[in-house]
């Protein structure tokens, strides 16, 4: 049984939206999951100066905080991150940048990769955050599985082949978003049943 670790950043529940429908889609192919949303390093004043910001910040305040051994544990780690100018969410790039200890010792390696972002609007930098976050899989030596154009679902939510992205501006989270990250999930299941 492969096992999945979904670790994500969310800011406003765009990116816990589409973390939960992974982490769903995921179990229901037979692997065990852990959704684990990443600690938020935000000043108060910056959180309290969007309500929706403030509002998912207390809602889930209870929700499991992604740890290193999630990734240790994981054969499989589908990473989201909000786009921050095209990049990666500090929140989780500071995440990633403390995994340094099992990166020396080999612990990222020969593992499964996928990621999934979101942006206010159709062009604010989806594509180019999902190809900064595959920049730290590459040192780790893992293995990325992009949905690529293997279904129809990718076109339906938008046609990014590198990974699910969601626009989060006017409709939020679609369900051909979800459709999307359900194939994700699956997708990485399969390849990753094939590995372990």
């Amino acid at each position: 049984m492969a096992k999945v670790a979904v670790i994500y950043y969310s800011a406003t529940g765009t990116n816990h939206t589409v973390a939960q429908a992974i982490a769903e889609a995921a179990s229901g192919a037979g692997a065990e999951v852990r959704a684990r949303l990443v600690t938020e390093t935000a000043p108060e004043a910056a959180i309290d100066s969007n309500p929706q910001w403030r509002e998912f910040v207390d809602s889930t305040k209870d929700v499991p905080r992604a740890t290193l051994d999630d990734l240790e544990w994981a054969d499989a780690v589908i990473f989201g991150s909000p786009t921050r100018f095209g990049n990666v969410a500090s929140q989780l790039k500071a995440f990633l940048d403390s995994a340094g200890g099992l990166w020396f010792n080999g612990k990222l390696a020969n593992k499964v990769y996928a990621g999934f972002t979101s942006a206010q609007n159709p062009h604010g930098g989806q594509e180019s955050t999902l190809l900064a976050l595959y920049n730290s899989i590459y040192h780790f030596g893992g293995y990325i599985v992009a949905p690529g154009y293997t279904d129809p679902v990718v076109f339906n939510s938008g046609g990014n082949p590198y990974g699910v992205s969601v626009t989060a501006g006017g409709e939020g989270v679609t369900q051909a978003d979800i459709k999307h990250a359900e194939y994700l999930a699956r997708r990485v299941v399969e390849v990753t049943d094939k590995l372990v």
